[in-house]
């Protein structure tokens, strides 16, 4: 064998042992965020509030209680989280919403959320339907490049 031929053998083993490391963690990883979400749908409470903020913030920025900051890992602590902050009956309060929900939610209206512990999961409209953001208009680049497509019978991109 020559040395470009080892080489060769060489980075396509450390290639199958990272895959697997990969394949591996990710197994693990979604294991563990299956049970997070058990304990979240064991934990569900509807209640109405009224939301005065929305902000993505740092977790040492968003006012949450010392508690959540000491368990939340350091990786953590410096990423931005979607915070809102909401009046429940008399008290103010912040908390983290999900990530697929937070531009649903309205700004200086009453909903109704579903929430488990500090994280909003749902959020519904106290007097109907929620509004959600406008669906962005298309360029003139896209809608030519559509017209082009349906002329020539492919398949439009979206």
């Amino acid at each position: 064998m020559t040395t470009w031929q080892i080489v060769l053998l060489i980075i396509l083993a450390v290639l199958i042992i990272a895959v697997a490391v990969i394949v591996i963690l990710g197994k693990k990883m979604q294991k563990k965020q299956a049970e997070q979400q058990e304990i979240i749908d064991a934990n569900r409470q509807s209640m109405s509030m009224l939301v005065i903020d929305k902000k993505r913030m740092k977790l040492k920025d968003a006012g949450l209680p010392q508690a959540v900051m000491a368990q939340a890992p350091k990786m953590m602590r410096r990423a931005k989280l979607p915070i809102v902050k909401v009046k429940v009956g008399p008290q103010i309060m912040s908390l983290i919403s999900d990530e697929k929900i937070f531009d649903d939610i309205p700004v200086r209206k009453e909903v109704k959320a579903v929430i488990s512990g500090i994280y909003i999961v749902e959020v519904r409209g106290l007097h109907g339907k929620t509004e959600t953001k406008p669906v962005k208009k298309k360029g003139r680049f896209r809608r030519a490049l559509e017209k082009a497509q349906e002329k020539a019978g492919a398949k439009p991109i979206k």
